[in-house]
């Protein structure tokens, strides 16, 4: 490998790079902008559900139920609702998830038996919003029947009588506050990365031939080899500068907490841009259209890593059979890596085994890409 070659081949790529429009975009635009709608837009947390209440008796003690839903930051009233067919048409026209219905003998069921119902109707037509709404509906509930008890014993000047209580002392480790973008940001690092790494690079190649320089590359004495790292090196800077944007902002703007060590997050990172440009420099070697090498990263890079990384959905909730072909999908392993540096403060003793993965990944790609491109019109 002749170095003055690869330089001159480098300095080539970084001066097309320069006067494309279309890479430069790719390379400063999209990065924000993915962070931005990505950091701001995908969110696991459910605050202020919208909340219809039909309190059909209107009661201190009925008020009290009402007040043990919207005390916290679960429920926010949206409508009152005055009749039965009212909820029905208030879910229809989406003005709230969920209705509570409290019945008109609310309060003499609840003095005469010591319970008394009330309902909650939710709109399932999301499952997951329904389910977490169902399990803040339970909490509000037991908030609401500590309220009671507490207007009882005040109005009978009482201290309530309890036979035993279990107190929950809960704890939560790497993210005390259960704040999701702490979960979600890594793993948008991950995901801009991926796509502008393999959407950058998928038009080195691609690029030669539309442009009719092919001929002259071939011509060169430059070796097949040269050309892939005097390609790919000045993506390798690009991803270097993406990530490290990337992984300040989720810092410094995002509040996520980095408790790990710098050096394992550079040598990971740098492990991952090498898949990515490689797997990018892959399809423009085979793909002649800048066009469809474009849309085909996309589909290698976007669904993949949204879908079976552990970016949006838990991995370990997964059949048998999805998490076994996630175990081929490269942006996994970088992702329980972030997560795992950044929460947790892990080392690379901790994070053996996806960064080995990883290693693995980049060593395949990297050899299939030296051998891809031949110097030759066919």
């Amino acid at each position: 490998m002749n170095v003055r070659r690869l330089f001159a081949m480098a300095y080539k790529e970084t001066l097309q790079i320069w006067r494309d429009p279309r890479s430069l975009a790719i390379a400063l635009l999209m990065p924000l902008m993915q962070l931005v709608l990505l950091g701001y837009g995908v969110s696991l947390d459910i605050k202020r559900v919208p909340l219809c209440v039909y309190d059909q008796e209107n009661s201190q003690e009925s008020r009290a139920v009402v007040n043990g839903f919207v005390s916290s930051e679960w429920f926010s009233v949206s409508h009152i609702i005055g009749s039965e067919s009212g909820i029905s048409d208030a879910l229809d026209r989406n003005e709230c998830i969920a209705a509570l219905v409290i019945p008109a003998d609310f309060s003499r069921r609840l003095a005469s038996t010591g319970s008394a119902p009330v309902q909650a109707v939710f709109d399932a037509t999301d499952v997951n919003t329904a389910n977490i709404a169902l399990g803040y509906a339970q909490g509000a509930v037991a908030q609401a029947n500590a309220q009671i008890a507490t207007l009882w014993a005040a109005a009978h000047g009482v201290r309530p009588f309890m036979v035993g209580q279990v107190d929950l002392e809960p704890g939560t480790w790497f993210n005390e506050t259960l704040d999701s973008k702490n979960f979600i940001i890594p793993g948008v690092v991950a995901v801009i990365l991926a796509l502008v790494g393999a959407e950058l690079t998928s038009l080195t190649i691609s690029r030669e031939w539309e442009r009719g320089t092919m001929e002259q590359l071939i011509s060169t004495p430059v070796t097949a080899f040269e050309v892939m790292l005097g390609k790919l090196i000045p993506y390798f800077v690009i991803g270097f500068i993406d990530a490290g944007f990337c992984l300040v902002s989720a810092v410094f703007w995002f509040g996520v907490p980095f408790r790990g060590n710098i050096g394992t997050l550079l040598v990971t990172t740098g492990l991952f841009i090498a898949v990515v440009l490689g797997i990018g420099y892959l399809i423009s070697v085979r793909i002649r259209s800048q066009l469809g090498a474009s849309q085909i990263a996309l589909v290698l890079t976007m669904l993949p890593t949204t879908l079976l990384s552990g970016f949006t959905f838990p991995l370990d909730q997964m059949p048998a059979p999805i998490r076994a072909i996630s175990l081929f999908v490269y942006s996994r392993y970088y992702v329980t890596i972030l997560r795992s540096i950044f929460l947790k403060g892990s080392g690379l003793s901790d994070l053996w085994a996806p960064a080995l993965g990883l290693s693995i990944y980049a060593s395949i790609i990297i050899w299939l890409a030296a051998r891809a491109f031949h110097k030759s019109l066919d």
